[in-house]
């Protein structure tokens, strides 16, 4: 779908370009009257528009700073993308700012008196996507991090290759024998996990059974969760616990040994992140490793591309590659 341009925008509010250049610019106070102007940028969000950064290069450099919108700081993920975003962004002389969502994952209140004004451009992760309205960072140029390309309209995205990584995960498990699977999936409504759900139903082959289990992305949600779940009889409880995360498989671990299972003779277990936790519990954790750092520099790169007029030199998205790293929490599936 084309880009609305200024042009369009002119024409839908019954303006000539030049008002809204002054409008959309900010300089039509004493030029324009208040009325006009809000009409024109009533209009321009109406359309979708965005302005033309190669056209307004004067723009670019003006903070040389760029905001990464994130779920929390809590997150190990998070953190490692922020290093690498702004490693990339040193190197261009450009400054990130971190920028958590209090609530995790909801709209967050905006720390900036017009964060227009005071940024160039947004990095941000789907988790936190709600954020981006109250920020006003939706208005800006804008990098998607792990987001449905077909949904939004933002300037570039930077995914990882998550349902490859829930691949490996699945061939691994049945390699060793497991036909009865349950996923415990985060209770977070996002694209990411919604792609680990969907890819995990289509990976396993008929004959095998999925069961799914929600729970907060906290340890102890997941223990309350797990316990629940596998307190049935041997013949009839999951022989592999496939995680959305490392958070909810060490919770997962945590509920297999108040419950007397072995992990993994009883009950093999799988994270997702390949967090410093997954070799922090016991046995350590079987987990597809995702490159997080790598995730901050290009999409710190994609912003810089915009900002210089060439999204059009980006190369068609690529997933970012992940691989499973096999330790000691999975194994054979038992007899029973």
């Amino acid at each position: 779908m084309t880009r609305p341009t200024s042009r369009d925008v002119a024409t839908a509010a019954g303006v000539s370009q030049a008002t809204v250049s002054l409008v959309l610019g900010d300089k039509w106070r004493g030029r324009v009257s208040e009325r006009t102007a809000d009409h024109v940028r009533h209009t321009a969000t109406e359309l979708g528009y965005r302005p033309n950064l190669a056209a307004r290069n004067l723009r670019l450099g003006s903070t040389r700073t760029a905001l990464l919108v994130v779920p929390a700081l809590t997150n190990e993920f998070f953190a490692r993308v922020y290093t690498g975003a702004a490693r990339i962004a040193a190197e261009h002389g450009f400054g990130v700012v971190l920028y958590p969502s209090p609530d995790g994952t909801g709209p967050a209140r905006d720390p900036f008196a017009s964060a227009r004004a005071a940024l160039d451009g947004v990095i941000a992760s789907s988790m936190a996507a709600d954020a981006l309205h109250a920020l006003g960072g939706d208005t800006l140029p804008l990098v998607m991090l792990d987001s449905d390309p077909t949904a939004d309209t933002a300037d570039a995205h930077v995914n990882l290759a998550i349902a490859d990584g829930m691949r490996q995960t699945a061939e691994h498990l049945l390699g060793h024998g497991h036909h009865r699977f349950l996923h415990l999936a985060s209770a977070i409504d996002s694209w990411t996990f919604d792609v680990r759900a969907n890819a995990l139903a289509a990976l396993l082959p008929i004959g095998t059974e999925l069961r799914t289990v929600r729970a907060h992305l906290s340890v102890e949600a997941a223990r309350t969760a797990m316990e629940a779940a596998l307190d049935t009889p041997a013949d009839r409880r999951p022989t592999a616990v496939v995680c959305d995360d490392d958070i909810l498989a060490a919770g997962a671990c945590k509920a297999a040994r108040r419950l007397g299972l072995r992990v993994p003779e009883d009950l093999s277990v799988t994270g997702f992140d390949d967090l410093a936790l997954a070799t922090a519990v016991e046995p350590e954790l079987t987990t597809v490793h995702l490159p997080a750092e790598r995730v901050g520099e290009q999409g710190m790169t994609a912003l810089l591309a915009v900002l210089e007029g060439s999204p059009g030199s980006l190369r068609p998205p690529v997933d970012i590659p992940v691989h499973l790293v096999v330790r000691d929490s999975t194994g054979p599936a038992p007899s029973v």
